[in-house]
This record gives structure tokens, sequence and C-alpha cells, in this order.
């Protein structure tokens, strides 16, 4: 497939585009109800069709308003990468027109159509309001095998990753691996300044357009060039952290090119630059973890996404992980998903759509299992992946949690509480502290027809990370005091001697209700 230039930097012919698309208006509620429930969730599911049809209906129908008819024309050619009549586009838009979004590199003119070659999507969240993300097409869009320049638009991972990310005042922040700039996007809520980096020079010049077309929610001045120094956003291009040598960020955000793909050292065959950084195995991942912290300030963190390989040998599947964490640093590593061989070739295949090329597809599902089997491979992990350095040198500390459950969603408030409780708990004494059970947190009881007594006894958390914790009697006991008006140290008292426990049982709950508020089933008053 031909490579397409990347979109125009006309700043006028921009604020052009977003004032025709705000006017619209194109938000996800509008196509929402553009498209209705069931072709809606279908497009979800990557399935375009009942969508065509829909936006075919209105654009056909001589009756339907002029503004719904405008909405369906630029769903229609961004969303769905349709070309629709040069007419219906300068309708639409008209202080642009089709004429317009050529110029942009938006797409081309040829018999009367305008023949889209970019994917323009509407995104809304919370800390952005109403947005617009352009990124390459989409395999639903093209019908064919994503080729290596691609720039990838709003995804899964990109997604969880803005939701994973504990959000807080910081003065700079990084952007590593920035793609179509999403995650620069959610960084300028709350970051001074904002480095953005990717090998991609195609993804840095999409990132470029993305927050002049978004500069009026973003707050920045859309005259401002991110390639040039002195802005609130910086855009850099190199591998991995080479472009901020020497520098530090109080946050940092990376949604890496991690997908382990077969190779050899040193072989830079069939990159997709978008998810793959070419080096053999998990090596991308392991660079990253050993050289991030170097790149933190004093009670920076990191958040990140990965992929790492799991071997019989390895004692855990933790283990690699936590030989790539330099000393002195924090770390909280957690487990979402395991994959087979098969099933992760599967999985990597088919988000390239290799499956348009039946031959390519079974000559690269041959190739991932070969090299699996000849490094011994057995399974490969998905995760989530926070790092810290301390504001003062100490050993760091590690947490390693394989959950493979439903999470909240976005995780990060819950992950940033967790944090705290985590700092809270560790190397301090308990028995001043007050605390309480979340309102989140219920207690579950099973018992056989006619027990006297509950055979099993639960904790269990409606948000956050939604874990089970199984009590005993004692455990149940405090938790069913924990008011908030008692220390820890009353309220084990006060179990100890209701159930005559020794000092050594005491001792133990005391421990118990230290993990149960690390865990979250309490929470400091």
């Amino acid at each position: 497939m031909h490579e397409p230039p990347p979109p125009g930097r006309d700043r006028d012919a921009i604020t052009r585009l977003a004032a025709g698309l705000r006017a619209l208006p194109y938000t996800t509620d509008a196509v929402g109800d553009l498209l209705g429930e069931t072709a809606g969730a279908a497009l979800d599911r990557e399935q375009a069709e009942p969508a065509r049809r829909r936006v075919a209906q209105v654009l056909d129908d001589d009756g339907a308003p002029a503004s719904q008819r405008a909405l369906a024309a630029v769903v229609s050619c961004w969303m769905l990468g349709d070309a629709v009549p040069v007419a219906a586009l300068d309708a639409a838009l008209p202080s642009l027109g089709a004429g317009g979004a050529v110029g942009l590199n938006l797409g081309r003119i040829g018999e009367g159509h305008f023949h889209p070659v970019v994917d323009l999507s509407p995104y809304s969240a919370d800390d952005l309001g109403e947005a617009w993300i352009a990124s390459d097409q989409t395999a639903l869009q093209t019908r064919g095998v994503l080729p290596p320049w691609h720039v990838l638009g709003i995804g899964r991972a990109s997604l969880t990753l803005a939701g994973n990310v504990i959000r807080r005042p910081v003065a700079r922040a990084l952007d590593l691996g920035v793609g179509c700039g999403i995650q620069t996007l959610h960084l300028l809520a709350h970051a001074g300044h904002v480095t953005a980096t990717d090998l991609s020079g195609r993804a840095l010049d999409f990132t470029a357009f993305n927050l002049v077309l978004n500069a009026g929610a973003l707050g920045l001045d859309p005259d401002e060039d991110p390639f040039a120094p002195g802005g609130r956003v910086t855009l850099r291009a190199g591998d991995l952290l080479d472009p901020v040598a020497g520098e530090r960020f109080d946050l940092v955000v990376s949604n890496p090119p991690f997908v382990i793909t077969p190779r050899t050292a040193g072989d830079a065959d069939g990159i997709n630059t978008y998810r793959d950084g070419g080096r053999e195995g998990d090596r991308l991942l392991a660079d990253l973890v050993r050289r991030l912290p170097g790149h933190l300030e004093p009670g920076g963190t990191a958040q990140l996404l990965g992929n790492w390989e799991l071997h019989d040998a390895d004692g855990g599947w933790d283990a690699r992980l936590r030989d790539w964490i330099p000393a002195g640093t924090d770390a909280w590593l957690i487990q979402r998903d395991v994959a087979d061989p098969a099933r992760y070739a599967e999985t990597w295949l088919q988000d390239s759509s290799e499956q348009y090329d039946p031959a390519g597809y079974a000559a690269g599902y041959r190739r991932y299992l070969e090299d699996f089997d000849a490094r011994g491979v057995a399974a490969v992990g998905f995760g989530y992946l926070w790092l810290r350095r301390p504001e003062a040198p100490r050993a760091g500390r590690v947490r390693a949690e394989d959950l493979q459950g439903e999470l909240q969603q976005p995780l990060g408030p819950a992950w940033g509480a967790a944090v705290q409780r985590w700092d809270l708990v560790e190397g301090r004494p308990l028995a001043g502290l007050h605390v309480r059970v979340p309102a989140d947190v219920t207690e579950e009881r099973h018992q056989r027809f006619g027990a006297e007594h509950p055979e099993v006894i639960l904790a269990r958390q409606g948000g956050g990370f939604r874990r089970v914790a199984h009590l005993d009697t004692a455990t149940a006991g405090f938790l069913s005091a924990a008011d908030g008006e008692f220390t820890v140290g009353q309220l084990t008292g006060a179990v100890a001697g209701l159930l005559e426990l020794d000092a050594e049982a005491e001792g133990a709950l005391t421990e118990a209700v230290r993990h149960l508020l690390l865990e979250g089933f309490l929470e400091a008053v």
C-alpha cells in the first residue's frame, strides 16, 4: 500500500475544520444517536455494515434534516472510510469544504467524490470534553493488511492506559511512543509541559495535527508549533528514551511497541512501528523498565503496558520482570492476561489484519510457533506496570499481582488510593490508626443448610481492583466493628478479648489487618 502524506499543518484550515466539526456537532453522543444502538454496538465490534446501511438511509432521504445529512456524510467519510459526494462534504463543512480537506491531506477528489485517506473520529473524556482524533485508516476502512507505517488511532490498549494513569498535577510529563497523541491530550489536563516522542515521524505529524485540531479544548494557542521549543508540548523523533537523554520527568506514560514478533537480533524486516520495536522477544520492555527510573525525578512515576515472556524455568510469572527493575525503584506489576503461543499468534496476526492475506497469515503463524518453541516460551503475559523513584534513596519495594478478573474502569483513581495505602502501612505501627470499611466492600457468608455457623466468610470489593478476601472469625469481627471511631489497637484488643486470643494470635490479627488495609478492604480515616 502506498504511504499517503501525513495531515497538513495549515493552522487556518485546521481551525476551520474544528469549527465545522463543532457545528455539526461531530461528537460521540451525536454519532451514537445517528447510528442507533444496534449499528453503534456493531461498529464497536469492528463490524461496519449496519452503520453503512444506516448512513446510506440518511443520505438517500431527501426529507432528512440537513443537519442529520451533514453528520451522516462526515461519519461515512472519516469513520467508515467510504467515498462521499463532494457536494455532501461541502455542505457538511462549508467553511472548509472538500477542497480544504484535500489541502490538509485528509483525502482526495475523484469522479465527483471525496475519498478519505485518514480516520477522523470523535472522542469524549471527562478531562478533555469533546475532541477529535485523526490517525491512519483502520483495516475496517481499507479492507486490507495494515502497513508497517500505520499510525494507530484510539484502541483498547490506549484507552486502558489512559484510564490507568494516576492523575496528579505535575510540572513535566513524558509520553513515550506518542502515536496519534491521545495520551498527550490527557496529560495536558494536569501537566505543565509534555514531551512526546516516537520513532515514527508520521506519528508525530498526526499528533501535531490533533493538538492544533483540539487546541480549544486543550487550552493551547492554535498558532503554537509543537515541533518548536517554548510551548507546552514538545515533539521529538527517536527510539525509546534516546530523544530525552539526560532529562527527568515527574510522570512518564507509555503504550510502547511491546508486541513480541518473531525475529533474530539485528533483523529489522517487517517492523510495524506502531506495535513492534524491532527487538527480539520482550527485550524492548526489559530495556524500558531498566532505563525508565533514571529518567524520573525524585517521587516521579511511570506507568506503561507490556507483554512479557513466560518460561517454564522462570519460577513465577513475575520473575523476569523483577530482574529488570533497578535497585532502589518501587514497582507494582499487574498481570491481566496470559496467552499460549497459538492464541498470541492469532491475536496479533488478526490485529494487523493478516487474514486478508491467507498465505501471509499461515506463514506468520508458523514463524510465531517456531520462534516461541526455539526460545522455550511457554506463554506470554500482558499487563500493567507502575514504577516510582522514591523521594529519597532507599531500598525499592515491589508488588506483583495476577489479576485476570474484571477491574474498575478507569482504574487510575483506585490505583492512586492503593499506592497511598501501600505507603501508609509500610514499616509503621498501625495501633493508633483509625480505619473503616469502604462503602463498596460487602460481606458474604456461606453455609450448608442446617449448619449452625457459616463455613465461608468473604469480603468483596465492588470497585477498584475488585478483590475477594477470605476471612476468619477474628478478621470478620474486626471488619464488622471498623467504622472509623476506634483505632486498630482498640479493635484488635477488643476482638482478641472476645475470642480469647493469646498474644501470638492477636499479633497475627494485626498483620491480617495490615494486609486488609493494603488491599483496600479497609481505609484510613
